[in-house]
């Protein structure tokens, strides 16, 4: 069994849920490759070296500057959306046809799809929230995403099926695909094995390996290629990295220098400019705070750097088993609120300060329903500062232990049952 996953590219969340699902499939035994962008080929490549990766259409996204412009950037990038899902539809039918996909994994990219294929569509977001002011446009969403569900031959949803979960009404409300298969597939997280196996490499999936440096430049516009254009162009740049030179391989690395204990670690996440505006207002503030501190600047397509600034350590990136080492040696982790996360914290037993990205609504109601059940703390973006940390620091927050669970086992190997049965 054949299988392409295919993160979207609007951050790097998304590709890091995706490592348990990939994990899964391999242990399946199914031959698993990766639909790419460049801002998360180095990670994937850290993670899972030995597979290929094809380059995919980008959806180019750029958040607007103020939050509040949110609504109107979304009316004004409706036509590049919709375009670029069209490419991605063609895209999707054409990769199956060359190479032969039984089944296509669609984290949240909206047209990733084809009639030749057993097509999977992942979401944490059953409700697409609004803010107050929009509330009107949210049965839209839910009306707009049901349709896109449907497409797809089944929907999976990363959380607990047991209301709250770990998302709460954005996981348990809202969009369903009709007829279609919908089930929950537990909390997903790339660190899932790290706390079982930490240090060590987990079946396939190496997370401490090194990265190719001079990877093929990916960055290119979709909008300047036809399809045809773009599938000679990814023919080009698919990579087996296990096969490049061992001394071309320098990014990754694990991170020699680490100190015993922090009293922030910082992870700086998202797209632009809502990314550099973050990384800034942290920088500003935890100069301030006594103590030593980690900022971690989430730029794994960058070449691997530390260095320090007054009591401020910095890293472009960190490898997989860095980054959870680096979380566990932490009092507090500040960053973003993003869902994948939510999950990746919950799953170190993090002590959380959450940063809602300004405009993204759906940042805002998990940060809000988390504080509000006392699992982390909440700072909206406009108030952070030292002070709003150093009141943060004084709350009782954890997030809750994430349980067993076999759901996205059980997941898979349905999936692996329906293809087989197909084939018969």
């Amino acid at each position: 069994m054949k299988v392409l996953v295919a993160p979207l590219d609007w951050g790097l969340g998304h590709a890091t849920r995706c490592v348990p699902v990939v994990r899964e499939f391999l242990r399946a035994g199914a031959e698993v490759e990766l639909a790419v962008v460049k801002a998360n080929a180095n990670f994937f490549r850290e993670v899972f070296p030995d597979l290929r990766q094809r380059l995919a259409p980008s959806y180019n996204i750029v958040y607007p500057k103020h939050g509040y412009n949110m609504a109107l950037w979304l009316l004004k990038n409706s036509i590049h959306l919709n375009a670029v899902m069209r490419y991605e539809h063609h895209f999707a039918e054409e990769m199956v046809e060359r190479h032969g996909y039984d089944v296509l994994f669609s984290d949240n990219r909206f047209a990733f799809y084809s009639k030749k294929a057993y097509n999977i569509y992942m979401t944490h977001q059953r409700r697409i929230a609004f803010p107050r002011a929009f509330a009107a446009f949210e049965r839209i969403g839910v009306m707009w995403h049901a349709n896109i569900m449907r497409k797809f031959d089944e929907v999976w949803v990363p959380d607990m099926e047991i209301y709250p979960g770990y998302a709460g009404s954005l996981s348990h409300s809202g969009a369903t695909p009709g007829d279609k298969p919908m089930r929950y597939v537990g909390v997903l997280s790339r660190f899932s094995e790290w706390n079982a196996k930490a240090g060590e490499k987990a079946g396939n999936a190496p997370s401490s390996v090194e990265n190719a440096e001079n990877a093929p430049n990916l960055e290119r516009d979709v909008d300047l290629m036809s399809v045809s254009e773009f599938m000679a162009h990814s023919a080009s740049v698919e990579w087996n990295v296990a096969s490049e030179p061992s001394e071309k391989r320098t990014l990754g690395k694990r991170s020699s220098v680490m100190r015993s204990a922090y009293k922030v670690v910082a992870v700086v996440s998202g797209v632009e400019p809502a990314r550099t505006q973050f990384e800034l207002q942290l920088r500003e503030a935890l100069l301030k705070i006594p103590g030593h501190h980690m900022m971690i600047l989430g730029k794994p397509s960058a070449e691997q750097k530390t260095w320090t600034e007054g009591n401020i350590e910095f890293h472009t990136h960190l490898a997989t088993d860095d980054f959870a080492e680096a979380v566990k040696r932490a009092d507090f982790v500040v960053s973003r609120g993003g869902y994948s996360t939510v999950m990746d914290m919950a799953e170190l037993g993090a002590k959380c300060i959450f940063v809602p990205t300004p405009g993204q609504f759906e940042q805002i109601v998990l940060a809000r329903d988390l504080s509000k059940a006392g699992y982390a703390v909440e700072i909206p973006a406009d108030e952070l500062s030292a002070e709003t940390l150093a009141n943060a620091f004084e709350k009782s927050v954890k997030m809750p232990k994430v349980e067993e669970q076999n759901l996205l086992h059980d997941a898979v190997y349905d999936v692996v049952r329906k293809i087989k049965e197909r084939s018969i």
